[in-house]
């Protein structure tokens, strides 16, 4: 037979490391367990230093401390755990599916996907699911932010690919040109001649401290539900940086915690 408050305790923790801050009512409301119920499990958990109550926000998060519950858990790079709660926040306030991926070697490949908490996703599986550099929104950001010789290695290896989306690797000088305009706007987009046509993507580069790209956040919409892409980015892509930015400064702090 379990022990009941361990499993509420737990229960409390687990939602909160799905926003970056929360309160009592919304613990409430998720959970469905009793506000003084939550008081003293917010109390005990902050009293053992997994959870901060930061007023000035008006809400509480969890400390670096819990990242230590999962010391001996190596499913995920770091980068993907900071930004799965980041992304999570994003499809619940805005609807839309939210990845995050990875370079494997001549790709990114979606290691996150908020796919099954999207009612708005246009497909219905994305882990795993393997995404060209050159054409693919989550890929250029990944790209247009490496360093200059890791970009060079890449292009290397893309210009021995047999698969149609890389053949812009043999033009160098139209990659350098898209890939500086991703570098000035702050992210990237989808190629419009690669299907599906009926969605985009917009999608930013998760930093780390050095500023080497660690990871891609992007964000996935049906193209019919606005007037333009300039309107989706101009709408989506602030917060997609905003969240990147907020990953960067997790992994920053985690990465210096001793228990980490």
């Amino acid at each position: 037979m379990g022990i009941r408050a361990i499993e509420r305790a737990m229960r409390v923790l687990q939602e909160m490391n799905l926003q970056p801050y929360t309160s009592i009512s919304h613990l409430h409301k998720r959970t469905g367990l009793p506000k003084p119920t939550l008081v003293r499990i917010l109390k005990t958990l902050e009293e053992a230093g997994y959870v901060e109550n930061d007023p000035r926000l008006g809400g509480y998060q969890v400390s670096a401390l819990v990242s230590s519950l999962s010391s001996g858990f190596h499913k995920e790079p770091m980068v993907v755990e900071a930004g799965r709660p980041w992304a999570i926040a994003i499809t619940r306030k805005h609807q839309w599916p939210v990845s995050i991926s990875l370079l494997d070697r001549d790709a990114v490949v979606v290691r996150f996907s908020t796919v099954p908490d999207s009612s708005m996703s246009p497909f219905h599986k994305t882990v795993n699911m393997r995404l060209p550099l050159i054409t693919r929104g989550m890929g250029l950001a990944y790209l247009a932010f490496t360093a200059p010789e890791e970009f060079r290695l890449i292009l290397d290896i893309l210009r021995k690919s047999d698969d149609p989306e890389d053949e812009l690797a043999h033009h160098p000088e139209q990659v350098l040109r898209r890939v500086e305009r991703v570098r000035e706007l702050g992210y990237a987009t989808r190629s419009p001649h690669v299907e599906p046509r009926n969605s985009n993507t917009i999608a930013v580069p998760i930093l780390n401290d050095d500023g080497r790209v660690m990871a891609s956040l992007g964000l996935t919409y049906f193209t019919s539900a606005f007037g333009s892409e300039a309107e989706a980015c101009e709408q989506y892509a602030p917060v997609l940086k905003a969240a990147a930015a907020q990953i960067s400064r997790d992994l920053k702090r985690l990465s210096a915690s001793p228990l980490t």
